[in-house]
């Protein structure tokens, strides 16, 4: 199983970016797909899910702003991000969540996301 997550880059307050994740050993209908975040000196937190034909879930601090989405055909999530702000600065991770059925659960790499002027 690989993940891998790539979009990642330095953009100004306000500006917007499209993280990908491209998976390989898994189908996605069979798992709850989502991204992570953790900045410096932080914990890892959730940013969206999405499990299916499109049930999604946000964190508060992204709603509004960010879109996660599932391309079931290519085996690839985004998340649209819009609206950085400097607070959005983290590694972004990719997640594929199967525990909830009994499965495993895998993690990319992480892609580097820095919001500043």
């Amino acid at each position: 199983v690989q993940l891998v997550e790539s979009g990642g880059a330095l953009v100004q307050p306000g500006g917007s970016l499209r993280l990908s994740c491209a998976t390989s050993g898994i189908q996605l209908n069979y798992y709850r797909m989502g991204w992570y975040r953790q900045g410096a000196g932080k914990e890892r937190e959730l940013v969206a899910t999405i499990i299916g034909a499109g049930t999604t879930n946000y964190a508060d601090a992204v709603k509004g702003r960010f879109t996660i989405s599932g391309d079931d055909a290519k085996n690839t999530i985004h998340l649209q991000m819009n609206n950085l702000k400097p607070e959005d600065t983290a590694v972004y991770y990719c997640n594929a969540d199967a525990t909830p059925w009994g499965g495993a659960v895998h993690w990319g790499q992480g892609t580097q996301v820095t919001v500043s002027s």
